[in-house]
């Protein structure tokens, strides 16, 4: 049964027609040409699907699209542009925390998330005190919160290190 819907794509309205059981991914990818984000396992497991919904991080092969009509999602498109790109893209490359590539914009997505997890105090496994109103995300924290995001490359020595730069930043700048 086909449905329509309107998301709200990287701050743009896009409408369409979709079977009520398409996935937020299969919505992104085949019917807004936006592929950015990777269908890696397909089963939640893998995080190369990340994107963020009302800013929180979400893995899209595991959300129905017609369950987020209406939310505001953001895709490693909409992170940042070829003219200006977000503080974490440009982290990734300076650090070299990629090597295929195809996890980074699910990793870049979830740490844009991540980040801000930690400075609305959301405490992680890791988290010595449940009561602060703000983490320092040092590299514990950042590996701990980052693990649902897997690389087949194993380029883990240098995301840690991008992701910190950006995290540790005083002036950081928000997705």
């Amino acid at each position: 049964m086909e449905t329509e819907i309107t998301l709200h794509i990287n701050g743009a309205e896009r409408r369409l027609a979709i079977d009520t059981r398409m996935t937020l991914l299969d919505a992104l990818r085949e019917r807004l040409g936006l592929t950015g984000s990777k269908k890696g396992c397909d089963h939640g497991q893998c995080g190369a699907c990340t994107v963020l919904i009302e800013g929180r991080r979400a893995n899209a092969c595991l959300a129905l699209a017609v369950a987020h009509a209406g939310d505001a999602i953001v895709t490693i498109e909409g992170l940042g542009s070829a003219g200006e790109l977000h503080p974490l893209q440009r982290a990734f490359v300076a650090f070299d925390g990629l090597q295929c590539g195809y996890c980074t914009p699910g990793q870049i997505c979830s740490a844009a998330g991540m980040i801000e997890e930690a400075e609305a105090g959301w405490p992680s496994v890791v988290s010595e005190d449940l009561e602060l109103p703000q983490y320092d995300l040092c590299d514990d924290e950042i590996r701990e919160r980052m693990s649902g995001n897997l690389c087949r490359c194993a380029a883990y020595a240098n995301i840690v290190p991008a992701i910190a730069s950006v995290a540790r930043r005083p002036a950081r700048v928000s997705a």
